[in-house]
């Protein structure tokens, strides 16, 4: 798995020192991966600046509860099997993101049937990432 064709595009800063490291932690281990932070606004603004930030190249994956979930091989599968697009994950803000905006991706992703900080969100997301890059190179990290 490349992981400078990812991205993660998110609404709000990490406030919290303890998410904020582990983030970084991840971040050291998928070096290509970008975090692109927007303002927090209304829904409807944090919809428009998303799209402002998409790529013109990149597929919208957007993380909401209501999204296909998937145990961590699948997840790692399924980039592997899109391993030639470039993704944007998109993690809206503290209201969420609009219906419109969810419509326009290319796949909706559920973390957890559960609601999430979006700073955890954040945090899960990388991980997972980072799992599914160990899934595939069949290191340790992950045990089944």
């Amino acid at each position: 798995m490349n992981s400078s064709r990812l991205r993660i595009l998110a609404v709000g800063k990490v406030r919290r020192r303890w998410i904020q490291e582990g983030i970084d932690l991840y971040r050291k281990r998928l070096p290509g991966l970008q975090i692109q932070e927007l303002r927090d606004s209304t829904r409807e603004k944090e919809a428009d600046a998303l799209r402002a930030a998409q790529r013109p190249d990149e597929q919208l994956v957007v993380l909401t509860e209501e999204g296909e979930t998937f145990g961590s091989v699948p997840f790692a599968e399924w980039l592997e099997q899109a391993s030639h697009d470039r993704i944007a994950f998109v993690i809206g803000g503290a209201n969420g993101l609009t219906d419109a905006f969810k419509a326009e991706a290319r796949w909706t992703l559920s973390l957890s049937p559960m609601t999430f900080p979006h700073e955890l969100a954040r945090l899960i997301l990388i991980e997972q990432l980072f799992r599914a890059q160990s899934i595939l190179q069949g290191s340790p990290y992950h045990r089944a």
